[in-house]
């Protein structure tokens, strides 16, 4: 009589390296883009309501 025991299936190896890695944008912080994105957006705003 042959005894098999179900193993689970093997761990990814490239799973730890991955969450050990920063994820993130790059260069997160610019004070530069987040005054332009504020400006794009009052005037998309600004936009619509005339148009609306």
């Amino acid at each position: 009589m042959k005894v098999t025991l179900k193993l689970p299936k093997p761990r990814n190896p490239l799973v730890a390296p991955a969450r050990a890695r920063k994820a993130g944008a790059h260069a997160s912080y610019n004070p530069a883009r987040k005054v332009r994105r504020t400006e794009k957006q009052k005037l998309k705003q600004a936009l619509s309501a005339f148009l609306d």
